[in-house]
């Protein structure tokens, strides 16, 4: 693709030489060459104030004149304000040049020449639209394709995250011990661990689910999480659930108690203290902090995953904060 320093260095000196002469404002015969050279240097800085000045009108329109419906009102818009830009310094240069060179006075050169200069602002105008639509249809593609890989990824992640082994081994263990301790609670446990399987099973597809049903299937994951750790676990939630239009991908906030499980240690007289609560624009899920003394064997698929969802469906990311006593995850709402 032709760059901009290019277009500048070969047409800004050509329009300044050829407009003028085409439009009958100089004529070479009534100079000698070193007065030519300083007419042409003359309308070649009028030719580059013209350039430059366009530049400008382009660079700052653009942000205004994006929320105007239709590509072609916006091209329209921008070739007149450049085209009214060009006919006044065209306009202006030419009476200096007619008030202070040999040549004689006419109103049909200048008018010929302030319509050379908006022709060819438009030209360029065209020009320069077309290769900003290129570029951006490049950078575009380029998004897409980055963001498809990250879908691909983030799906393979989150089956792998879904069929975690070791949570149906320790539930199925649980279980186990449950049915000949207390045949009641494993009943019950039996239960919510399918309410569990199933909102893996029939919302592992889907991009978002409901605020009501995310908190439901937490209260059921929550239970089996409290049985298996003996009440070590305190869940606090100050969600609204009334606020039926807010979404958010399916297992973001499981995914977050499962990585405050993993990394942190407690007790009975030391419990693992999960928040959930809704501020502002963000889902807030944060724990007290207690880092196992060691090495946890993670490969950090959970925050990924989660990151390159929230990516890919709202261009937002979540944020982390960290502090010696606290651990905190923002998850933009999505409406």
């Amino acid at each position: 693709m032709i760059k901009d320093s290019t277009l500048k260095v070969i047409f800004i000196p050509l329009l300044g030489i050829c407009l003028p002469l085409i439009a009958g404002l100089v004529n070479y015969e009534r100079y000698s060459v070193p007065e030519i050279i300083l007419l042409n240097l003359y309308f070649t800085v009028t030719s580059l104030t013209i350039w430059m000045g366009c530049n400008w009108i382009h660079f700052k329109l653009r942000p205004l004149y994006a929320p105007l419906p239709g590509l072609l009102v916006k091209i329209v818009t921008v070739c007149l304000v450049s085209g009214l830009y060009a006919a006044c310094i065209g306009l202006v240069s030419s009476l200096l040049w007619m008030s202070y060179s040999g040549e004689l006075f006419s109103w049909t050169s200048i008018y010929k020449f302030i319509s050379l200069c908006m022709a060819a602002v438009i030209i360029f105008t065209l020009v320069y639209e077309v290769l900003f639509l290129t570029k951006e249809r490049e950078l575009d593609t380029r998004i897409v394709d980055q963001l498809d890989k990250e879908r691909s990824q983030a799906e393979l992640q989150a089956l792998a995250n879904e069929l975690d082994p070791h949570f149906i081994f320790n539930s199925l263990n649980t279980l186990n011990h449950l049915i000949l301790n207390n045949p009641r609670q494993a009943h019950l446990f039996n239960n919510k661990l399918a309410q569990v399987y199933k909102y893996f099973l029939l919302n592992k597809n889907r991009e978002l689910i409901s605020l009501r049903d995310e908190m439901e299937f937490i209260d059921d994951y929550f239970f089996l999480l409290q049985i298996r750790h003996d009440g070590k676990l305190k869940l606090t939630k100050e969600i609204n659930l009334q606020q039926q239009e807010t979404m958010l991908p399916p297992c973001a906030v499981q995914i977050l108690i499962e990585n405050a499980i993993k990394h942190n240690e407690f007790t009975e007289q030391n419990p693992l203290h999960i928040k959930i609560s809704m501020n502002g624009n963000h889902i807030h899920v944060s724990n007290n902090a207690r880092p196992k003394l060691y090495a946890v064997n993670s490969t950090g698929i959970g925050l990924r995953n989660l990151s390159s969802r929230y990516k890919l469906i709202t261009r937002k990311d979540i944020e982390v904060e960290k502090s010696k006593d606290q651990f905190n995850v923002k998850l933009p709402i999505i409406r």
